[in-house]
C-alpha cells in the first residue's frame, strides 16, 4: 500500500504512524521523554529529546512499512503549539524549550492586558495574550534576562527544532505554528510590528513563514537511516490542534472536534481567519483557506490522574500486581459513575495546571466548592470530570454567542474510553458525541495533510468519510438541563475566587523553589496534551 508517515511531536511523547490513502493506519510507534518541572510555574523540555525522538519515530515507522511492503510517499509533521527556545544561528538549540504549560510570564501577559493591548493583539494574531504564548514568553525574557534576549540569533518552537533535525532547507516554520505564537498577523500574513516591539525582537530572528502544504527534502543521512529514497518529500505540516480536527474528520461546517487527553480542546473549522467579539477563542491555521476556531483547556484527564495519585488508596477492587495508572483511573471513574449528576452539590474548579479558555487569565488555581462531610472520593472525582466538561461547555457557549453552528462533536483521546467521561461531555455540551476510531488522530491528521500536499487528497472534506465512528452518545436531557443551570455558577465562582487564589499563591507557592520534578508518559487519562 502507498502510505504517508506522520510524525507528531507532543508534550511528553512523539508519535509516528503510517496511513494509507483510505485513512487506514498501517504502523504505529511512540517515543517518550520527560517534561521537566524544575520550579514554580516552569515546564520545560530538552530540545535534544524532541529532535532525537522525531528521528527515532521516523526510522521505526519506515522500517515497519518496509516489513509490510508498503511504499512511503511522503513524511508529514505535526507539533504542539506555543513552545519557545533560544537558538544559534545554525538553528541548533542553546537552551531548553519552554512549553505551553510554563506560567512564568504571567506578569507580562497581565501587563499587556492592563495596558489595553490584549484584545487588539488577539484580533490580529489569533492567539490570546496568555503565559502560554511565545509573545508573553519573549516579554518575560526581555524583563528578566535581557542579555540572553539580545544575544540570541534565532528564536523558534518545536517545529523549527524538529525541522532542524530532519532537513537542511533553511529556517522556516509553517503558517499553522506561526498563527499560534501571538507574534504573527494572520490577516496581513506578516510578523506583527506591535507584537515584535513588545517582545523586544526583530522579524529577522524568527523563521520564514510558509504554507502548511510546503514540501521540503529529507536530510540524506536521515533518509538513509530510515531506508527511504533521498528525494522523499517532507511536508512541513501544521500544529497539533488543527490536525486533530482533520484526523477525526471534523472538517465540514457544524462538526466540531473535542480532544480529551492530558489537557483538552474544543475546535471547529472556518473558511477564513476569524476573531470573536469577546476575545475568548483562538484562531489557528490548518491551511491557507481552512482555519480552526476554538479554545484549549489545561486540565482534562490529568485531573483524574491527580485524583488517582492522591486519593486512590483503598479503591474497592482487587489489587493487581504491577497494574498501571490507567487501571487505577478506570477504577476511580467506575466508582464516580455511581454518584448522581451534579455530584450532590459539589462543584470543582479543576485548574490544577492553571487555565486557558475561555478567560485566558494567568494564575488560576483549582478549588472544590460546597464540600460537605457526606461527600466522598467518588463525589470529588465525578465533580472533577464535570468541572472539565463544564469548562469545555463554556467554550461551546462562546461559539453559540458568535453564531457559529455546532451540531455534532467528534471526540478522541484516552478519556473517551470511559462511559462517564463521554456521558458527562455529551450532557454538558448538549450535543451528540461521536467517538472517532482514531486513537492517533493528530498523527493521522498529519498523514492526511501530507496526502493533500502531494495531490492525492485534493478535497480535505473527504477526511470525514475516511474516519470510522465507533459509537454515538446522545445527551441525557435532564443532565443537560442541570449542567446548563450550573454553568453560570462555574464562571461566577471561578472569577470570584481568582484574586484570593492569586494572593494565596504569593503567600504559599507550590511546589517549593528548587524542587525538581519530571512528568513522564502522556496518557494521564488521555493520549496527549493539547497545545491548542
Amino acid at each position: 500500500m502507498d502510505v504517508v508517515i506522520g510524525i507528531d511531536t507532543g508534550t511528553t511523547a512523539t508519535k509516528g504512524i503510517a496511513a494509507g490513502m483510505d485513512g487506514e493506519v498501517r504502523a504505529v510507534t511512540s517515543v517518550h521523554y520527560p517534561l521537566s518541572v524544575p520550579g514554580p510555574g516552569r515546564a520545560e523540555l530538552d530540545p535534544a529529546h524532541l529532535r532525537d525522538a522525531a528521528v527515532e519515530a521516523l526510522v521505526t515507522v519506515a522500517r515497519k512499512c518496509r516489513e509490510r511492503g508498503d511504499r512511503v510517499l511522503a513524511v508529514s509533521l505535526s507539533a504542539f503549539l506555543h513552545g519557545l527556545a533560544p537558538m544559534n544561528a545554525d538553528g541548533t538549540p542553546r537552551g531548553p524549550l519552554i512549553t505551553w504549560a510554563d506560567n512564568r510570564s504571567a506578569a507580562q501577559s497581565d501587563a499587556i492586558a492592563e495596558a489595553g493591548r490584549a484584545k487588539p493583539l488577539q484580533a490580529r494574531t489569533g492567539t490570546p495574550v496568555h503565559p502560554m504564548a511565545p509573545l508573553a514568553k519573549l516579554a518575560w525574557w526581555r524583563a528578566t534576562d535581557p542579555d540572553t534576549l539580545r544575544d540570541t540569533p534565532r528564536w523558534g518552537g518545536v517545529k523549527e527544532l524538529v525541522l532542524g533535525a530532519l532537513t537542511r532547507e533553511g529556517f522556516v516554520v509553517d503558517l499553522s505554528i506561526a498563527s499560534g505564537t501571538g507574534l504573527y498577523d494572520i490577516h496581513e500574513r506578516r510578523w506583527d510590528p506591535e507584537a515584535l516591539d513588545i517582545a523586544g525582537i526583530t522579524a529577522d530572528r524568527l523563521a520564514e513563514v510558509v504554507p502548511t502544504t510546503t514540501t521540503l527534502t529529507l536530510d540524506a543521512e536521515i533518509a538513509g537511516a530510515a531506508g527511504l529514497p533521498p528525494d522523499t518529500p517532507l511536508v512541513i505540516g501544521a500544529a497539533d490542534g488543527p490536525l486533530a480536527n482533520l484526523g477525526v474528520g471534523a472538517i465540514p461546517a457544524g462538526v466540531a472536534a473535542v480532544s480529551l487527553g492530558t489537557s483538552g480542546a474544543l475546535r471547529t473549522v472556518v473558511d477564513a481567519p476569524t476573531a470573536d467579539k469577546a476575545g475568548r477563542l483562538f484562531c489557528y491555521a490548518l491551511t491557507e483557506d481552512r482555519w480552526v476556531l476554538g479554545g484549549a483547556i489545561n486540565n482534562a484527564g490529568s485531573v483524574v490522574r491527580w485524583a488517582g495519585q492522591t486519593m486512590a488508596e483503598g479503591v474497592d477492587r482487587p489489587a493487581a500486581e504491577g497494574e498501571d495508572a490507567d487501571v487505577r483511573d478506570a477504577a476511580l471513574l467506575t466508582e464516580a459513575a455511581g454518584v448522581r449528576p451534579g455530584s450532590d452539590g459539589l462543584l470543582c474548579l479543576p485548574y490544577l495546571l492553571g487555565e486557558r479558555a475561555p478567560w485566558w487569565r494567568g494564575g488560576m488555581r483549582g478549588a472544590y466548592l460546597g464540600l460537605r462531610r457526606e461527600h466522598g472520593r467518588a463525589h470529588m472525582v465525578r465533580a472533577a470530570v464535570e468541572g472539565v466538561c463544564q469548562q469545555l461547555a463554556l467554550v461551546r457557549d462562546t461559539f453559540e454567542a458568535e453564531g457559529v453552528p455546532m451540531t455534532e462533536v467528534r471526540a478522541t483521546g484516552g478519556a473517551v474510553a470511559s462511559e462517564l467521561w463521554v456521558g458527562v461531555l455529551a450532557a454538558a455540551l448538549d450535543l451528540p458525541v461521536a467517538i472517532a476510531d482514531t486513537p492517533e488522530g493528530t498523527a493521522l491528521g498529519a498523514c492526511l495533510l501530507g496526502l493533500h500536499a502531494i495531490g492525492d487528497l485534493p478535497d480535505l472534506d473527504r477526511a470525514a468519510e475516511l474516519v470510522d465512528i465507533t459509537a454515538h452518545t446522545r445527551p441525557d436531557p435532564e443532565s443537560a438541563a442541570l449542567y446548563r443551570r450550573l454553568r453560570p455558577l462555574v464562571e461566577k465562582s471561578a472569577l470570584a475566587v481568582t484574586d484570593v487564589l492569586t494572593e494565596l499563591d504569593r503567600i504559599a507557592p507550590s511546589p517549593l523553589p528548587g524542587t525538581e520534578k519530571a512528568v513522564t508518559g502522556d496518557k494521564a487519562g488521555g493520549v496527549r496534551a493539547q497545545g491548542g
